[in-house]
């Protein structure tokens, strides 16, 4: 170990370390992928192969040059805090089966330290400390010779050759690279994570620009109505038992009158974009004002309570979190989602005005510890696994673990509409829509947040519930419908539920009837 340390070594034999060490340590889950998805004979496979190998040496080797070269220890640092986030990327790719795309790291920029910390394991310091930290000692403390300039340019000059020599050799290559190129880039290190580290901060960038205002729209009656709107987090289809589960993940909502069940598809699979598919008039990637934003601009009471985070921009006078409401109600656990609906009649029932809409944004099924998302009363399916690491050793416990969450969820929106159907006086609606689902071990993949054209059903197949009073709106016929809707039908059924008239709703995306049409026999 002392020798690793000591005696000064050229900038050349520095760099040849490094992209070897790099190659060796943080690429293997990306030359796995290759040689499973290569349709080449054992010939082919072994020159494509073989080829990756010497293009990613010679570009390794150019960049670490370059860096120290031209930086000289700040470039070291770099090196070094490089070397620890690929050990922390290639612990979560084999893992948690995940890629370092663009979704991933907004995902990252997005993610609370109470969420991180659910990942925090003594295999994963044990990683990072062999993988990265040891490999960042290096890069810090080896003494290394930097040498003359002309020594640069042989040096880079050869590397970039080599790479433009071997890629012309692979050309044939083309159309399977763009084919696979999000798998690809999600497992190249560090190139991954870099790459689409500067593609997430130039979006969101544009993104900072003002929300494209929709036309004005006007309020058609003063009915005393309630509306609200439940945003489910990671709750998949596949585990509720109205959709066919086996388990009795709903034993209330199972006996609930006057439930709607549809079939309905995330257009996201992870919790910034859901959310706003959900709360959109349609599924663009520009960013149109939101429904709450809209409609309180419109004159309806609006407030937002949430255990969660990666929302788009909420612009209303009510926000509160878990936080919040936990000191308006001292005793209750702010870490379970009931405290989002804890005085909730009472904040209804106060308004001064004729039309509510409450938006819950919930946080019950996310990982990686499912098991920290209920009281121990909804354990009822056991044993769990306390984290997604844990459950990849046995996926049955894990599943147990988020099937209790699916079970609480039913508590929750049960209890829900049990409020809103003792309130006298009011016309009142409940809508539970998730953001996106969840990979419980599937083809070995949890969690969530692949992207859309990769992504298993799991992760995008949602439970979409709604429950109005007796007498209030009916539904569209199914065959009105498609067989499965979208998240951004609820934006245009709120509007008719609140009785807006407005130019940016429409009705083939609302699953109401217009207010007064006559439903037909």
């Amino acid at each position: 170990m002392r020798k690793l340390f000591k005696g000064k070594i050229s900038l050349f034999a520095f760099s040849c370390i490094v992209s070897v060490a790099t190659l060796l340590l943080y690429n293997i889950p990306f030359f796995s992928y290759v040689a499973a998805n290569t349709n080449e004979g054992i010939g082919g496979q072994l020159f494509l192969l073989a080829s990756l190998v010497v293009v990613m040496l010679a570009l390794n080797f150019m960049m670490t040059y370059l860096v120290v070269y031209l930086l000289r220890m700040v470039g070291r640092t770099l090196l070094a805090i490089l070397s620890v986030i690929n050990a922390t990327a290639v612990y979560f790719i084999m893992t948690y089966s995940v890629m370092i795309d663009a979704t991933t790291i907004e995902n990252v920029f997005n993610t609370r330290y109470s969420e991180a910390s659910g990942f925090f394991s003594w295999s994963l310091w044990a990683f990072i400390l062999i993988c990265g930290v040891l490999p960042a000692l290096y890069c810090l403390l080896r003494p290394v010779v930097i040498g003359k300039a002309k020594r640069l340019g042989v040096c880079c000059g050869s590397s970039l050759a080599i790479v433009l020599i071997v890629g012309l050799m692979n050309i044939g290559q083309t159309l399977w690279i763009t084919q696979h190129d999000t798998e690809l880039g999600g497992l190249l290190q560090p190139w991954s994570y870099l790459v689409n580290t500067c593609r997430v901060l130039s979006s969101q960038h544009d993104e900072q620009v003002e929300e494209i205002k929709l036309p004005d729209g006007t309020i058609t009656d003063n009915d005393k109505t309630v509306v609200v709107l439940m945003i489910g987090e990671s709750a998949r289809k596949a585990n509720f038992q109205l959709y066919g589960y086996q388990r009795a993940t709903n034993p209330l909502l199972s006996k609930r009158e006057g439930l709607k069940v549809y079939q309905a598809t995330s257009c996201a699979t992870y919790t910034t974009a859901g959310t706003k598919a959900i709360l959109e008039p349609k599924n663009s990637d520009d960013l149109y004002e939101l429904l709450p934003n809209y409609a309180f601009r419109m004159g309806v009471d609006v407030s937002w309570r949430t255990s969660n985070w990666g929302e788009p921009p909420i612009h209303i006078d009510e926000y509160l979190t878990n936080e919040q409401l936990g000191e308006r109600y001292p005793g209750e656990n702010v870490y379970f989602d009931a405290i989002l609906m804890k005085g909730l009649r009472e904040r209804i029932e106060s308004s001064q005005k004729n039309k509510v809409l409450i938006v819950l944004h919930t946080s019950t099924s996310h990982g990686p510890k499912y098991a920290d998302k209920y009281p121990k009363a909804f354990e009822v399916f056991k044993p769990v696994a306390n984290s997604v690491e844990e459950g990849e050793k046995n996926v049955g416990m894990l599943v147990n673990a988020y099937d209790n969450t699916i079970r609480y969820t039913d508590f929750l929106v049960d209890s829900l509409i049990s409020t809103l159907r003792a309130m006298e006086g009011w016309k009142s609606a409940m809508l539970f829509v998730s953001d996106h689902g969840e990979s419980l071990g599937e083809n070995k993949m949890f969690m969530h947040g692949l992207p859309m054209k990769l992504a298993p059903k799991e992760q995008y197949e949602i439970p979409f519930l709604v429950w109005t009073s007796e007498g209030f709106r009916d539904y569209k016929p199914d065959s009105e419908l498609p067989a499965v809707i979208e998240q951004h039908y609820v934006f245009h059924s709120v509007l008719n539920l609140l009785s807006i008239q407005s130019p940016a709703y429409n009705q083939e995306f609302d699953i109401f009837q217009r207010k007064g049409a006559v439903s037909p026999k």
